[in-house]
């Protein structure tokens, strides 16, 4: 199953984007489901759900947060009665902050599995985005950090070793739901890291589009995500009489010029129907190319045996858009920090490189090259 994940700078337009091209699929005949917390707003401009096998789909974070807090509640009833705590109602219950993020991945997670060809996301704005689809992958981490699978092994020696070390081993409760978070930040991360997974991002052509778009190409390199294509919104019709809309429109092209030199072919350019689109037939003019078209490939991120000619290896890290001043690189064990804008990544090290010394790096053309020196007697060099 193919999945769009549409985002782009705030008040682009990207639920519209996300509508029509929902809409464009499924009276192509595909069955389709759109997922967007502004279904309501989806639903004003022409009720789509149920139009040919289009669904629409609505994530609920303050639903989302209270069943999966007395889910919790529930399973942790016996160390809350040892405390004497009284257990909360589901109506005192408020959704906190943070909540948005995880009901928008259960709701991704949700539409992998259904039995649609095609699922349109609606992202939120593009930094809190990039944001979102890291998160499966970083939570992962913690939780790794925190509750090492070598403990976890031993849960059933529990009550044996807390005699014997005289320190509580953490409940079984603990590891049960670290297990179960576990499979379920898994299963999302699965989703935004499979090739059928791209993301499509919406800007309308203006001072921030330019950087919005260099900053997308970054972060979407860095977590290895394909770019589907690059939409330039509400454009101005050209050869306007009036003074005052002919001057917005030739500065409005002079950005969208800079997008073509950025985006190339990916980028398509929709028009400004110059009022607030209502119903399908206004929507059915917004639907950028058919996503069935092949995305642009991730590049690999390769490791260069260079062993014979000056003894070392170089991995070659593609980011595309990256400036040298804004990298830094920093060892944590097999893991490389990777620092690139305003994004951040732990790069575990592929099994080769875990027992050499990083010795250097630099930027060739968007290509990231980590030099690093084998430890002695690792590899013999060749005469």
């Amino acid at each position: 199953m193919r999945i769009i994940l549409v985002t782009g700078l705030g008040g682009a337009g990207r639920t519209t984007v996300a509508a029509a091209t929902a809409l464009a699929e499924a009276r192509a005949g595909r069955r389709v489901l759109l997922v967007s917390e502004d279904a309501e707003g989806v639903e004003d401009t022409g009720g789509l759900a149920g139009y040919g096998d289009l669904r629409v789909l609505r994530p609920e974070p303050a639903a989302d947060f209270r069943r999966e807090f007395l889910a919790l509640q529930a399973r942790s009833g016996t160390a809350l009665d040892l405390l004497g705590a009284a257990p909360f109602e589901d109506a005192e219950l408020t959704e906190l902050p943070g909540s948005r993020p995880f009901a928008l991945l259960r709701a991704l997670r949700e539409a992998a599995a259904g039995d649609h060809e095609l699922a349109v996301v609606d992202l939120p704005p593009l930094p809190e985005a990039l944001a979102l689809l890291a998160l499966p992958e970083q939570l992962r981490r913690y939780l790794h950090r925190l509750l090492p699978p070598e403990r976890q092994a031993a849960r059933a020696l529990r009550p044996m070793l807390a005699q014997l070390a005289g320190v509580p081993m953490p409940a079984q409760w603990l590891y049960g739901t670290t297990a179960r978070w576990e499979a379920e930040l898994a299963a999302v991360q699965a989703v935004v890291e499979d090739p059928a997974t791209t993301v499509r991002l919406v800007l309308e052509p203006g001072p921030a589009a330019t950087r919005a778009l260099r900053t997308a190409r970054l972060g979407l390199a860095l977590h290895r995500l394909s770019l589907d294509a690059v939409v330039a919104n509400r454009l101005l019709p050209a050869g306007s009489e009036d003074p005052w809309l002919a001057g917005l429109t030739a500065e409005q092209h002079r950005h969208l010029a800079e997008l073509r030199t950025g985006a190339g072919d990916a980028l398509h350019e929709l028009p400004h129907l110059g009022r607030a689109p209502r119903g399908a037939d206004d929507l059915a003019l917004l639907a950028p190319a058919r996503p069935c078209a092949a995305s642009a490939p991730v590049p690999e991120w390769t490791v260069e045996d260079r062993r014979d000619e000056d003894g070392v290896l170089v991995w070659h890290v593609p980011l595309p858009g990256a400036a040298k001043e804004e990298l830094s690189l920093v060892r944590r064990g097999d893991e490389l920090l990777l620092a690139a804008g305003p994004f951040r990544r732990n790069l575990p090290l592929p099994g080769a490189l875990r027992r050499c010394t990083v010795t250097g790096a630099g930027l060739v053309d968007g290509d990231l090259r980590v030099r690093f020196t084998p430890d002695p007697g690792l590899w013999p060099r060749t005469s």
